[in-house]
C-alpha cells in the first residue's frame, strides 16, 4: 500500500479495528481510544489482534465499500477468475478473467493495498504486544501467541503478493524480482522514509520465501494446537499446512514431506493430524455444511453483520440464480466437461448444481457456499484435503508412488464409486500419477481460489505446464456458455479468450499506480 496512506493507517488503523462494531472475532463495541492507549488492558490488546483478523477479512474498496479484500472472499474470487476452471458470465470479473488489467484496475489496486494494509496492522500490533508484555499488561505466553497469529497472517499476505506480482520460484530458483517484505510498521515520517528506501530485489535474495518460512516457523512454535474459535484463529497445524503450501511452490518436495509428517499420521484411508485431530469429513460436502468441521483448518469468518457484502460474498457471486445467487463466476465447461472428472463423482451433485434454463443462466454453479441471505459462509483458506493432496504430490514427485496413491485415494475415494477408484495399475509412471494428483486438486479445490496458485507454480514445469512454455490457458468467452457445453463425458466448445504466454507481461499483475506515485523506488513489473 502507498506508504503515506499506510502511515495514516498505522495511527488510526487500530482505532478502526478496535472501536468498530464490525469485528470478525469480537462483536462487543468499545469506545474509541487512541493508539497510545490501545495496549493498556488485556481486552484492548485482544481487540487490537481482532483488528488484524478484520483487516484480513474486509479491508477496503473504492468509495469505502467492502468487497472481501484481501482474504474475506476476494482471493477466492480473483484466484478463480485468473484461471480457466471458472467461467466469467458478466462484466464484473471480466478484466481479471480476460487479463485486460492495468496499473489502475481496482482488482489489482485494492488487492495490493489491502494485503499491505493487513501486513502493516500485523506489524504495528507486534510492536504493541511487545510493549504490553513489558508493562505486564499481558503475559509473556500471551505475547508469543498473539505475535505468532500476526506473523501467520503476515506470511499468508506476503505469499499472496508473491503469487500475483512476482514470477514463480521455479524461474531461476527464485531469481526473478520479488515483492518488498514489510516486517516493520510504517507509522510516521521516519518509518516512511526508511520504508521508501527499500527496493524490490529477487524472490530469493529479497528474502520473500526465507522470511515467509521464518514467520511460519515462529507461528508453529508459538501457536496453540487448539485455539479458541478454532478454524477462525491461526493454529499450530495451520501454520504447518501453510508451510507445506509454500514449500510446494518452491519445489521443495522433501521439505513438504517433512512438514507433512507433523500433521498427517495413520494409514490409508484413515489419515488424521496428531495436532488437534484434523481429518477428512465423511462426505465431500462436510467442510461446507459445517464451517468448523474437522477438515477446516483455517478459514476467514463471516456472519450476518460482518461479511464481504452482496458485491463480494461467496454465495452471492458464485451461487446459482435459481438458489438466490448472482452466478458471476460459474464452473467452466473446461473443468465440468473434463472426462477425468467422472460422471458419478459426488462433488458434481453435492458441491455443484447444473442449470439448463433460462439460457442466460445455463451452466454449472458451485454450492460450496449456501448463505444467499446473510453471507455467513466462511472463506476456506486451508483444508485438510489440500494437505493430503500436497503431500501426495510431493511423494509422487520423489517416486514414493504407493504413499502418493494412498493419499490421493483418501481424498478421491469418498467422492467416486468403487468401480472408478484408482489402483496401482492405473498409473504406469510416477509422472502419470502426479498428473492425476494435479487433476484431483482442480476437482477437489474448485471455487476455493487455488487455481491461480497452481497455474503460477506450474508455469515452467517440464511435464505439467498449463500450456506449452507456460502461461495462462485459453478460456471460454465471457457470457458465451450454453447448456450443451456441459457434459461429464466431454463437450465441444470454442475457447475465444486466447492463452497468455508466460513471457507476456500480463502473466503478472502490475504494481498499482497508487504505490508507484508516492514511492518511486517500488519497481514496476516489466511491460507495464
Amino acid at each position: 500500500m502507498k506508504l503515506r496512506s499506510l502511515s495514516v493507517l498505522a495511527v488510526t488503523g487500530l482505532l478502526i479495528g478496535i472501536s468498530s462494531c464490525n469485528k470478525v472475532l469480537e462483536k462487543q463495541p468499545y469506545a474509541s481510544f487512541s493508539d497510545q492507549s490501545a495496549y493498556t488492558t488485556l481486552a484492548r490488546v485482544q481487540l487490537a489482534l481482532n483488528g488484524v483478523y478484520d483487516a484480513a477479512q474486509s479491508g477496503f474498496y473504492a468509495g469505502g465499500a467492502v468487497r472481501g479484500y484481501p482474504f474475506g472472499a476476494a482471493n477466492i474470487e480473483q484466484g478463480e477468475a485468473r484461471g480457466e476452471h471458472m467461467y466469467n458470465s458478466a462484466t464484473f470479473y471480466q478484466i481479471t478473467y480476460e487479463a485486460t488489467y492495468n496499473n489502475v484496475s481496482p482488482n489489482v489496486d485494492y488487492m495490493f493495498q489491502t494485503l499491505y494494509s493487513l501486513i502493516n496492522k500485523a506489524n504495528l500490533t507486534i510492536v504493541g504486544l511487545h510493549g504490553a508484555a513489558s508493562a505486564n499488561v499481558i503475559s509473556a505466553a500471551q505475547a508469543l501467541q498473539y505475535e505468532a497469529e500476526c506473523r501467520f497472517l503476515r506470511a499468508m499476505a506476503h505469499h499472496e503478493l508473491v503469487l500475483n506480482f512476482s514470477k514463480p520460484f521455479a524461474d531461476g530458483a527464485g531469481g526473478q524480482i520479488g515483492v518488498i517484505y514489510r516486517d516493520q510498521p510504517v507509522s510516521g515520517d521516519a518509518s516512511i522514509t526508511a520504508a521508501d528506501a527499500i527496493q524490490r530485489s529477487t524472490v530469493k535474495v529479497s528474502d520473500d520465501y526465507t522470511k515467509i518460512l521464518a514467520d511460519l516457523d515462529y507461528a508453529e512454535t508459538n501457536l496453540p494446537a487448539a485455539p479458541d474459535l478454532a478454524t477462525y484463529r491461526a493454529s499450530k497445524a495451520a501454520a504447518i499446512a501453510l508451510k507445506m503450501r509454500v514449500k510446494m511452490h518452491m519445489g521443495d518436495w522433501a521439505g513438504v514431506i517433512t512438514e507433512g509428517a507433523k500433521i498427517v499420521s495413520g494409514t490409508f484411508p484413515n489419515y488424521s493430524s496428531p495436532i488437534n485431530g484434523y481429518k477428512l469429513t465423511a462426505t465431500v460436502d462436510g467442510p461446507f455444511t459445517n464451517n468448523t468441521s474437522t477438515e477446516s483448518m483455517f478459514s476467514i469468518k463471516n456472519d450476518a453483520t460482518d461479511n464481504s457484502s452482496v458485491n463480494g460474498a461467496l454465495a452471492q457471486l458464485l451461487g446459482s440464480p435459481a438458489l438466490g445467487g448472482r452466478g458471476l463466476l460459474r464452473v467452466s465447461p473446461i473443468l465440468w466437461s473434463d472426462p477425468q472428472w467422472v460422471c458419478d463423482d459426488a462433488r458434481r451433485t453435492l458441491l455443484a448444481t447444473f442449470v439448463a434454463t433460462p439460457a442466460s443462466n445455463a451452466g454449472a454453479y458451485t454450492t460450496k457456499y449456501h448463505d444467499y441471505i446473510n453471507s455467513s459462509d466462511a472463506t476456506p483458506q486451508i483444508r485438510y484435503a489440500e494437505v493430503l493432496l500436497t503431500l501426495a504430490e510431493a511423494n509422487s514427485r520423489l517416486g514414493n508412488t504407493t504413499t502418493a496413491l494412498n493419499l490421493l485415494n483418501a481424498v478421491r475415494n469418498r467422492a467416486v464409486s468403487a468401480s472408478e477408484q484408482y489402483t496401482a495399475a492405473s498409473f504406469p509412471t510416477s509422472v502419470a500419477l502426479t498428473g492425476a494428483i494435479l487433476k484431483e486438486r482442480s476437482i477437489e479445490l474448485f471455487a476455493e481460489g487455488k487455481r491461480w496458485g497452481d497455474l503460477h507454480r506450474l508455469a515452467l514445469d517440464p511435464n505439467f505446464a498449463p500450456i506449452p512454455g507456460g502461461g495462462i490457458p485459453s478460456k471460454l468467452g465471457t457470457g458465451l456458455a450454453t447448456a450443451a457445453m456441459f457434459s461429464c463425458t466431454g463437450a465441444t466448445f470454442t475457447r475465444s479468450v486466447p492463452a497468455i504466454p508466460y513471457t507476456d507481461n500480463r502473466f503478472l499483475w502490475p504494481v498499482p499506480l497508487s504505490e508507484l506515485q508516492p514511492n518511486p523506488n517500488y519497481t514496476q513489473n516489466p511491460g507495464y
